[in-house]
Formats: structure tokens, sequence, C-alpha cells
């Protein structure tokens, strides 16, 4: 009885111990279904680096004209907005008073003319006779003295004459540059003067400059050399600008001048490119966007924007291989159109996810179809 219950046991205990098997297996999850997931490879394109500032046009010639004489304005010969030429006498003051005051400064030249001259004879016969012991030698020394003062006053005279001239030179206020004149800020019949201001202003207007800050981390990046822009800078940055509608002006500029001194309160350097402005669109002062871009590319990686993500350690994409999906962390560079540069982390030919990226976690088997491909 005993053996036919140990019997009945050790079976019991089989039979147990095959049922717990076959519910184990029966309860055992199915292998997770391949994520479907759209790639791209990424490539090799030419990438120009560029960056954009705001900057301002200026005329390389700016002259504010001002009357260095007082005297009554005569005459305005110029249009507002005209274009003069360098030596176009552009107003008139009131000549008679700077005239008579050439006139009078002449007579005194000649009066004090012949006053040297009487004094030279007086000195030369004075000098005869203390020679001669019938003069003295304080007569003689006198009369030097007096030719002395004569010829003083001969070279006051001239000058008195000179200035004359020059403030009669000054009633006729001409243009010193070529370019384009403003409004004048005076008209006839007022009483001009050295305290009236500005008068008007004329600028230059082709080619006319661009000036622009570009901080020291972006200079570096293009190893430009402070000073006079080098050659080899000038060919190889293109200067472009855009106005404030954003229309693009459809001439390039150069660079040409870099400043020798940092602010210090922004950390940028002033920098200036040479734009031409044949049909005189650009005007000084007005604001504008720079655009700096490389001329000569150089090949870069790059992927769709779409396929970056970031947590707390930093931008990563997923690519497939070898039908699972993995983590890469890149270093990104600056946008290339819809596009992103990836300086580093990625290969030439690696399969970014583009699509189906939030499904994913790495190791997860996919089925990767190519983007534009069903």
């Amino acid at each position: 009885m005993r053996h036919t219950s140990a019997i009945f046991g050790l079976v019991l205990s089989a039979s147990s111990l095959s049922l717990l098997a076959d519910t184990s297996q029966a309860q055992a999850p199915a292998a997770a279904p391949a994520v479907s997931v759209t790639v791209v490879a990424a490539e090799r394109q030419d990438v120009s680096r560029s960056l954009d500032v705001v900057g301002r046009i200026e005329a390389q010639e700016r002259v504010e004209l001002r009357a260095r004489v007082t005297g009554f304005l005569e005459a305005v010969l110029f249009e507002d907005g005209a274009t003069v030429k360098a030596g176009d006498v552009l107003y008139h003051i009131e000549k008679d008073e700077f005239a008579a005051a050439v006139t009078q400064a002449e007579g005194t030249l000649q009066q004090d003319q012949a006053a040297l001259k009487l004094a030279q004879v007086q000195l030369d016969r004075a000098t005869a006779l203390a020679d001669r012991d019938t003069g003295t030698i304080a007569r003689r020394d006198e009369a030097q003295a007096a030719a002395d003062e004569a010829a003083g006053r001969i070279t006051s005279d001239q000058a008195a004459l000179a200035r004359a001239r020059i403030n009669l030179g000054y009633t006729d206020i001409t243009a010193p540059i070529s370019g384009r004149i403003g409004r004048t800020a005076v008209t006839q019949g007022n009483v001009v003067g050295p305290d009236s201001g500005v008068l008007t202003t004329i600028v230059t207007q082709d080619p006319i400059y661009v000036t622009f800050p570009i901080s020291q981390r972006v200079l570096r990046a293009y190893q430009v050399a402070g000073g006079d822009a080098s050659a080899a800078a000038s060919a190889a940055i293109d200067v472009k600008i855009a106005f404030s509608d954003g229309t693009t002006y459809d001439q390039s500029g150069t660079l040409d001048f870099i400043d020798v001194s940092v602010s210090r309160s922004t950390d940028t350097v002033i920098a200036r490119a040479v734009m031409p402005n044949p049909d005189l669109v650009l005007r000084d002062g007005e604001l504008i966007t720079v655009t700096l871009s490389e001329k000569t590319p150089e090949e870069k990686i790059v992927i769709p924007q779409a396929a970056l993500l970031s947590d707390r350690d930093g931008l990563y994409v997923f690519t497939v291989t070898d039908g699972k999906a993995d983590r890469a962390r890149v270093k990104t560079g600056p946008q290339h159109g819809t596009g992103v540069v990836i300086e580093d982390g990625l290969a030439e030919g690696d399969q970014v996810v583009i699509d189906g990226i939030e499904k994913l976690q790495p190791g997860v088997a996919v089925v990767a179809a190519p983007a534009g491909k069903s």
C-alpha cells in the first residue's frame, strides 16, 4: 500500500510539473513587432558658412558745409538733392564788405611800403654821416630802428591783406567733393556765419561703405586678422545686403577693413565692406542686414533638422544599423537650407531616422524605408 502511494505521488508530481511548464510557455509574451521608420542617408554637401548681422550704409566721403565768414546770403546756387562736382559754387555771401577790406589792406600796405622806403633813405644818410664823423651814432641807431619798425609793419600788412583776400574767397562756398547734396538749411537773404551751423551736406554714393559689428568668435572662425583686411580674406568672403522689407540687393561687396580695437562692452569689432552703388539705390545712414558667406564651399555632412533630438546630455539622432535603432550623439554646425551641418558623430552614408522617431529606443528592431519611397 505504501509502495502504491509513493508511485501515485511521483506520477502526480510529474504531471504538475508538466502542467506548469505548459502554462509558462503559454503565458510568455510574443516578440515586439519591428517599428516602421523613414530614413535618409547622411550625405556630404557643399556648405558655405554664413552670418547675418545688422549694419549701416555709410558714404565714403561726407562733408558738412558751413559758412566761414558772416554776411548776408545773396544766392543759393543748387537744387536740393542734386548731384554736384568738386569746385561748384553753392552759396554766394555778399562780397562788398569783404572786397572793401581787401582794398583797405592793400592801401595800408602801400603806405607802409612808402614809409619803409623813407626810413631806409634816412638810415643810409645817417650811416654815411656817422662814417664821416659828421653825424652821431645815436642818430644812426634811431634811423636803423625806424627802418626795422617799418619793415615789421610791412609784414603785418601783408598778413592782413592775405587774411582779407581769404575772407573774400570765403564768400563763395564751393563743393569740396563730388557727390549728392542734401537740402539747404538756409535761404537767400538770411545772415549766415560760423555760428549758423551746417548749411547743407554732400555725400559720395558710388561706391559706398557698409559697416557692421562682428564678434571676436566669428572673426576667429573666419580667420580674419585685424587692421586692413588681407587680400585672401577679401577674396574668401562674399558680402550681401538685404533691406528692411526683406528684399536683397543685387550687388555683392568686398570686405576691405576691420577695426584695430575691440569694444569692451560688446566684444565686437567694426568691419567695413565696399559695395557698388551704380544706380544710387543705397543711401547714407540706411539700416540693412549684412550677410557674410564664404565664396569657396566646404564639404560637410548634412541631415534634415527633423532628425535632431535632445536630452539632458545634448543632441542626438537615431540611426539604423543591422535592422536595429541606435542612438548617435552629434555635434551640430550652422543651418544649411532646411538641413543642419553635422560636425561630429555621423559618417557619410549613415541611415538617419527622420520619421517614426517617437517609437524608438536603442536596440529596437526597425523596418527602414528610404524617404520618398513607400
